[in-house]
């Protein structure tokens, strides 16, 4: 496997993807563009901008980018194939399925600037197609549609019990360096891990047995009612869960619910300003993105959580009062 180049995961096309100085041969890649942005803190994003802290984590380890022109844009929205690339440039997962390329689609052509980034997010399992074998790289992307992207990519299950993300958000043991992650376009396509859990095998109901010798008289008969198992109680629907967070839970579209409860139960979903309003059918903008994209990257454990607290604060992390 070759190491994963740097691709700007943000308009590649008006990067400068190297720059020539004379007489050194030196070239300046995208990650030196990205480190520059990035120490500059972006003109666009003012010091007290909700997600700057979000940002400028990102933008120092080359998972997000700005424009040759030096701003970010954050209120931008993003389109489906600005989302592949940030996924491209976030996450290394193995492929559950493959493609010739991302020209593959019949509306992505050949040499299209997120072909590559296109086709590596739909072989994870982020990104879907459409019928007629269309991507549609220029329709944005709403919140609720970015949260479904980002959990069925990371198999992530409201139904499933989530691995701890309390302790890699405090802690993580050994972060895995973002910028050390393998290229995943040349992996060979492994089978898709088995996702059904097993279900708890129900108690064998004794067959009658033979006739057992009569019972001492001192022997007291236990009544049936008292040996009933003890039943755990009911669980809340996903709705129901979502509905103790967000006040406006159910403006989330049926498709959306149960990725969106394993989103929150993640510490994943970043709302601004009000932590309780998910506002899931807006336009997702790139600084929105951007957070959820590092609350993700906080969840597995790859980078540490932003010890800011008026960032955290739009991060629900317990049900509303």
């Amino acid at each position: 496997m070759s190491t994963r180049r740097h691709l700007p995961s943000i308009s590649v096309a008006f990067l400068a993807l190297a720059v020539s100085v004379s007489g050194t041969g030196f070239v300046l890649s995208s990650q030196q563009v990205a480190a520059q942005q990035a120490k500059s803190k972006f003109p666009d994003v003012p010091p007290n901008y909700w997600a700057r802290p979000f940002i400028n984590s990102l933008a120092e380890k080359d998972i997000v980018t700005g424009y040759l022109d030096g701003t970010f844009r954050p209120k931008q929205a993003v389109d489906r194939d600005e989302f592949s690339a940030m996924i491209r440039q976030a996450f290394n997962r193995a492929s559950v399925r493959k493609i010739p390329s991302g020209s593959y689609f019949k509306d992505v052509p050949e040499n299209y600037w997120a072909e590559t980034p296109i086709q590596e997010a739909y072989e994870a399992g982020f990104m879907n197609d459409f019928p007629g074998n269309e991507f549609r790289p220029k329709q944005p992307l709403t919140k609720a549609q970015a949260l479904v992207v980002l959990m069925r990519g990371l198999n992530m299950d409201y139904n499933r019990p989530v691995v701890k993300p309390d302790r890699a958000a405090t802690t993580p043991a050994s972060p895995t360096p973002v910028n050390k992650r393998r290229i995943a376009r040349n992996r060979l396509a492994f089978p898709l891990a088995a996702t059904v859990l097993m279900q708890p095998l129900l108690p064998v109901v004794a067959r009658q047995q033979p006739a057992a010798a009569p019972a001492a008289k001192s022997a007291k008969t236990v009544p049936p009612t008292t040996t009933k198992a003890a039943t755990a109680p009911a669980k809340n629907s996903a709705l129901d869960f979502l509905k103790s967070y967000y006040k406006d839970a159910e403006k989330l579209p049926k498709y959306a619910v149960e990725p969106v409860a394993a989103a929150t139960k993640a510490k994943i979903v970043v709302n601004y300003p009000d932590p309780r309003a998910l506002n899931p059918n807006e336009l997702l903008s790139r600084g929105s993105a951007t957070a959820l994209i590092h609350q993700a990257l906080v969840n597995q454990g790859q980078i540490q959580p932003l010890p800011d607290k008026n960032t955290a604060k739009y991060i629900p992390t317990s049900p509303r009062r």
